[in-house]
């Protein structure tokens, strides 16, 4: 099915990780280590990482991180490190998903897979899809931007420049952006992009939307209705 990248010291644990995910039919490749990731990372491109934080020779945000700079290979962060500020800066770098330990094994199956679900949804080609664009002025009118996003290629640009997004950011974006005008609950956004409800929910959408805002170079094209949700304001070009 999918191949995953488990980065996990505690052996006992990698196992049995392991074990659960091979009978699921995925291809398993287990790392003690940071060292070797990113390089493995670049040569084949997996279907997920599952990460754990606390590494023997390194700090998993870390690891995460570079990662995010040159891939947009889900992660699933994997840490004993339960404080809301850990989830949020997991969220922050791009985490797909954060397993606080101890958990159990039938909860880490289904969280990877509604990844790869997820996932695998995005990767479908439709043979029909167009890109869709939308175009958004300055409040001061002096400037038109440009949002396309192209549903067979899973890629986005804004004015011009590709902008990198997680599999989560695209889906949220996406949605709000085919939905334009319409004022969309932070409910809506987890059940149509992210499949769960969990603890600190609310912030997990908050932080996602916050990284989306980012990388469109702070450009409002999303605003946020207090009390209600977000509403994304360009208007499509025919």
């Amino acid at each position: 099915m999918a191949k995953i990248f488990v980065v996990e010291d505690n052996s006992s644990l990698s196992e049995a990780i392991v074990s659960y995910l091979e009978v699921e039919g995925h291809s398993v490749v287990l790392f003690e280590r940071m060292t070797g990731v990113l390089d493995a990372v670049r040569m084949v491109q997996p279907s997920l990482i599952i990460l754990d934080v606390m590494l023997p020779d390194g700090d998993g945000f870390l690891l995460a991180r570079k990662i995010k700079k040159e891939s947009d290979v889900p992660v699933l962060f994997l840490t004993a490190r339960a404080s809301e500020s850990d989830r949020i800066t997991g969220f922050e770098i791009g985490a797909d998903d954060y397993v606080v330990k101890p958990f159990s094994m039938r909860e880490l199956i289904l969280r990877v897979r509604k990844i790869i679900e997820r996932t695998d949804k995005q990767h479908d080609t439709v043979v029909n899809s167009i890109n869709s664009t939308w175009i958004l002025v300055d409040k001061d009118g002096t400037k038109n931007h440009i949002l396309t996003l192209d549903d067979q290629a899973h890629e986005a640009t804004h004015d011009g420049e590709a902008v990198k997004l997680t599999a989560t950011e695209w889906k949220i974006l996406s949605y709000v952006a085919k939905n334009e005008h319409i004022v969309i609950s932070r409910d809506q956004l987890l059940g149509s992009c992210l499949d769960y409800l969990a603890e600190g929910s609310e912030r997990t959408i908050n932080t996602h939307m916050k990284n989306i805002r980012a990388k469109l170079d702070s450009v409002e094209w999303i605003e946020t209705v207090r009390g209600f949700g977000y509403r994304f304001i360009g208007k499509r070009q025919q």
